[in-house]
């Protein structure tokens, strides 16, 4: 049976990039295990590897396929070989996990990220601040999911508060108990599109996915009553298609988020647009003279906790690109001032041990 390719986000762009390959053929990397990918082509689903020379060229682990890319590859009756990357629409990554400074691919060629956050101790602000940073950077749509609301008892409270971070965001309320919710999410899943789930162990994202693809194809952990602490459901990145049209990406729940790179104008755009009635361009927004934001924290339309929000996230972002060394330089200048200056305390702090 042949597989239409339109039915996994083929577009006319793509079949024209494809083209300039003779010889190799088209697919889709729907999971990935490893150095092996699975790939769906108009023949069907296949294993494939990349090649030799495309690992020699590449010198990032984001240069390497993710699940959602588009690929090039040579066609076997036992493994397929990746040759070529096609260019990506839309790039969702963070930090590599135990990696001061590389990078992760968790998706690739994505229309719509869905954030997903339970109304109940997980939730929190500051870190959908953080997951909107990395979303608005992504090129793709971000949408909020507040899943649990069956749990949550100050609803408008908790809206409230989201509402003042969530600039330009669509917000979804839903509940896996009542099924409040459930049809607003489908919306955003069309022909030919893809959207990502991303969140926190058990806040609900394979019980909406397992929703869309209309049965049980996932498995579904719930969040731990002693501590709302998530348990992992998905451990791999997958790709799979919905009965209605449109496709969906899985990811593993994500307990730490460390930003690889991210949009802070988009996130914190009411910070972005005081920043530019600042007197100097260069302003920190702490002691200079006309500072915009100093003023909006005085007058109490900005509030402390978000520009703290802001100015961490701007730190750490900062750290891109650095070794772990530099990285471990760039923190001692911000806490102490320098080495010299670090030792000095530490000597301090020694002195007045000895003291005691």
């Amino acid at each position: 049976m042949t597989i239409n390719l339109i039915d996994y986000g083929l577009t006319t762009a793509l079949n024209t990039q494809a083209a300039v390959f003779e010889g190799l053929v088209l697919g889709r990397v729907t999971a990935q295990h490893r150095n092996l990918y699975q790939v769906v082509t108009t023949a069907g689903d296949c294993q494939a590897t990349v090649a030799g020379k495309f690992s020699y060229e590449k010198m990032a682990a984001t240069d390497f396929p993710a699940v959602g890319d588009w690929v090039m590859l040579t066609p076997s009756t036992d493994t397929a070989v990746i040759q070529h990357l096609l260019p990506r629409q839309s790039v969702l990554a963070r930090e590599a996990v135990g990696n001061s400074s590389a990078g992760q691919v968790i998706a690739a060629n994505i229309d719509t990220i869905f954030i997903c956050m339970s109304l109940n101790a997980n939730f929190n602000v500051r870190r959908i601040e953080r997951y909107l940073t990395m979303a608005w950077d992504s090129q793709a749509m971000p949408v909020i999911v507040l899943t649990k609301a069956d749990l949550c008892d100050d609803l408008p409270e908790k809206l409230s508060a989201l509402s003042a971070v969530s600039f330009g965001v669509d917000v979804v309320t839903c509940s896996a108990k009542t099924g409040v919710g459930y049809e607003d999410v489908a919306k955003y899943v069309t022909a030919g599109k893809t959207v990502a789930f991303i969140g926190s162990s058990g806040v609900g994202k394979s019980t909406l996915i397992n929703h869309l693809l209309g049965r049980e194809l996932l498995a579904t952990k719930t969040i731990r009553a002693d501590d709302d602490k998530g348990r992992h459901a998905t451990t791999s990145r997958q790709l799979l298609r919905v009965p209605q049209g449109g496709m969906v990406i899985d990811t593993p729940g994500m307990r730490e988020l460390q930003l690889y790179t991210g949009d802070l104008d988009r996130t914190f755009a009411d910070i972005a647009a005081l920043a530019m009635q600042c007197k100097f361009r260069d302003c920190t927004h702490t002691s200079e003279p006309g500072c915009a934001v100093q003023a909006a924290l005085k007058s109490g339309t900005l509030s402390q906790d978000r520009l703290a929000s802001y100015q961490k996230l701007q730190r750490e972002m900062a750290y891109d690109g650095l070794t772990s060394r530099q990285r471990e330089t760039e923190k001692v200048n911000r806490l102490f001032g320098g080495k010299n200056e670090m030792k000095q305390v530490i000597r301090q702090a020694k002195a007045k041990q000895r003291r005691r």
